[in-house]
């Protein structure tokens, strides 16, 4: 028989596990969580979260996508309040911790404040909905394949 030929449709199935889910809505927050409490770490997670929100922004589950949509609106919204306030709390703790000969600790001290706002503002939230999805009941997802799939 030459391959032109069609075969027979045979639909298929492939399966998403429930441990497959659950991952999957909880990467963002893990990733947000490690490259806020690793300073070095953020700028990279700035650039590799817009894949990973991206990769679950379309997953078959719709709780695995709402965990992962409320990771990005908490994750992007802080890190855009910090761009936008970032220079004003900057020089405020420039004003703050600046005594003396000590002045070239202002700098370092106006940074400390600022990464200490982002981990109050984002990591009890994200380690919040880790616990949660890591508690809720997951289940396996079945998907048909068609023929053009």
């Amino acid at each position: 028989m030459p391959l032109f030929f069609r075969l027979p449709y045979m639909p298929s199935q492939r399966v998403i596990s429930a441990d497959s889910a659950k991952f999957a809505a909880r990467v963002f927050n893990i990733g947000t969580v490690v490259s806020i409490l690793i300073p070095f770490l953020l700028m990279l997670w700035i650039g590799a979260s817009i894949f990973v929100y991206a990769s679950v922004a379309h997953h078959p589950n719709p709780r695995t996508v709402h965990y992962n949509r409320w990771a990005g609106y908490r994750f992007y919204g802080a890190v855009g309040a910090l761009v936008v306030i970032g220079p004003a709390l900057y020089e405020m703790g420039k004003d703050l911790f600046v005594t003396g000969d000590l002045s070239h600790w202002g700098n370092v001290m106006s940074i400390v404040l600022i990464w200490a706002i982002l981990i109050l503002a984002v990591v009890p939230w994200a380690l919040w909905d880790i616990w949660r999805a890591g508690r809720e009941e997951w289940q396996d997802v079945i998907l048909k394949e068609s023929e053009n799939a």
